[in-house]
């Protein structure tokens, strides 16, 4: 797997999982990402474990994370995107995924997946679409599984 550092200005991006904060990540991830509310803390340490993690770091504090699922040959999910509030409006988020979708070890992948409920345009600009033929996707999502 390749790492990769990157910087601009006082900001970096690495695949290095030994920087990860991950008390920080968990910690966005269980209050405000609405998508895994309430998400135990074993449960963040299991997918960064079995992910291609993506860190954005102001000089060594953690701003932002996203993270990809994949085989590396054909396709690819891209969840948990997020750049914290404070540190949003600064082209971040664009940044991270420039680094994602350039990334050597994800160039030819017949497939990318995520889901979003709020990032369309951002993902747009990457050459995203809405999904061609919907009736072809199924899925068993239990949105309760974090719930105390």
């Amino acid at each position: 797997m390749t790492n990769l550092t990157l910087h601009k200005n006082d900001f970096t991006i690495s695949t290095d999982k030994s920087k990860l904060d991950i008390g920080s990540i968990h910690t966005f991830l269980s209050t405000k990402a609405y998508w895994c509310l309430n998400i135990p803390r074993e449960r963040v340490d299991t997918a960064i474990q079995n992910s291609l993690c993506f860190g954005v770091y102001h000089h060594t504090k953690q701003v932002g994370f996203a993270r990809i699922i994949s085989d590396y040959s054909t396709i690819a999910y891209l969840g948990d995107v997020y750049i914290l509030e404070e540190y949003r409006g600064k082209g971040l988020s664009k940044w991270l995924m420039e680094t994602i979708m350039n990334h050597p070890d994800l160039q030819g992948l017949r497939r990318w997946i995520l889901l979003t409920g709020d990032a369309h345009e951002l993902y747009r600009q990457f050459g995203w679409k809405d999904i061609s033929d919907p009736s072809k996707w199924m899925e068993l999502h239990n949105k309760n599984v974090y719930a105390t």
